[in-house]
């Protein structure tokens, strides 16, 4: 595939049908590739992340995608047209950067985003109005944006990106800029649309967001997609970690262990072997090494993006999350 795309999907992915799909995604910007053989497959009903650090092609690959930029090479299908741009009542779009007009009313806000997407202002106010107090904002509907906390401005953006109820949501970092409160609220938000149908892809450089809402993820680093596919495949791909933790330092048992094996004290880790534990369970045991404790600690998300990205891309992921 282009861009030297790893792909590790569920088999039974190829009889799903995709809500935006896209090959050898190419843009440059004064010379300077920006993205460089982009590859990605969404299937339709998803919560779908794109996890990369800041200026590592996101942002461009979304408007690619969308149709705002045009690619220099590749292509896209998004809802099954390869003109996005002509289908943009069906998508909601919330860019990174935010803006609304301050001396509108919170509703009336949300209203003119729908306009945009071709909802009539009755019917935007409506569902504004309804918005708003579905979401515990109804008391301050008629408030001016100025006169919103920068959270409440947030969510007013990202209801005026639904109000027009679309089939694909697209976020970039959607989470930037919220409190903890407010990052749970749009999880639960994300999780709901998918639940109701909707198609919802985002961008994010915070591993947690993505390794909690999405099955499926593209990870990004310099232009480029190393890797495409579960979350469940990207973890995979690290030996699951043994920690074993033992009454005695030595015995005859110890020469069971894998040689990889780190220790301190008496507590030993290791990757899980390929043939399971139980021929080191069997030698511990007649060894007598006095078994404490083992458990099997499956890798995170965030050793796997290390490993497939790179250690300078998750310096710079970890550099970004610092507060």
């Amino acid at each position: 595939m282009n861009g030297g795309l790893d792909i590790a999907e569920d088999p039974a992915r190829g009889s799903c049908p995709l809500a935006v799909e896209a090959q050898g995604l190419v843009k440059r910007f004064d010379g300077t590739l920006a993205v460089d053989g982009v590859d990605l497959a969404v299937p339709e009903g998803s919560i779908y992340g794109v996890l990369g650090p800041n200026g590592a092609g996101k942002t461009t690959t979304l408007r690619m995608l969308l149709g705002i930029i045009e690619p220099d090479a590749g292509t896209r299908r998004v809802l099954g047209h390869p003109h996005p741009h002509e289908i943009a009542r069906q998508i909601g779009y919330l860019p990174e950067e935010r803006g609304l007009y301050p001396a509108m009313k919170a509703y009336e806000a949300i209203a003119f985003m729908g306009s945009l997407r071709g909802l009539g202002l009755r019917e935007g106010r409506r569902r504004g109005r309804e918005l708003m107090e579905r979401h515990g904002l109804g008391y301050a509907a008629e408030r001016q944006i100025r006169q919103l906390s920068k959270g409440m401005a947030q969510t007013m953006q990202l209801l005026g990106t639904l109000v027009h109820e679309p089939k694909l949501v697209v976020l970039d970092e959607p989470f930037s800029g919220l409190d903890a409160i407010n990052q749970g609220k749009l999880e639960t938000l994300i999780r709901s649309l998918a639940a109701n149908g909707a198609t919802v892809l985002f961008s994010t450089h915070v591993i947690a967001h993505a390794e909690r809402l999405c099955e499926q993820i593209a990870i990004i680093a310099g232009g480029k997609v190393p890797y495409a596919g579960s979350v469940d495949a990207a973890r995979d791909r690290i030996p699951a970690q043994v920690r074993l933790e033992t009454e005695r330092q030595d015995g005859l048992w110890r020469a069971a262990l894998p040689p990889d094996t780190r220790s301190e004290g008496n507590v030993w880790s290791f990757p899980l072997p390929e043939g399971g534990v139980e021929p080191l369970l069997r030698a511990l045991i007649e060894g007598d090494a006095g078994i404490r404790s083992l458990s099997i600690e499956r890798a995170g998300l965030h050793d796997a993006f290390v490993s497939i990205a790179g250690e300078a891309a998750a310096r710079a992921l970890e550099q970004e999350n610092r507060p």
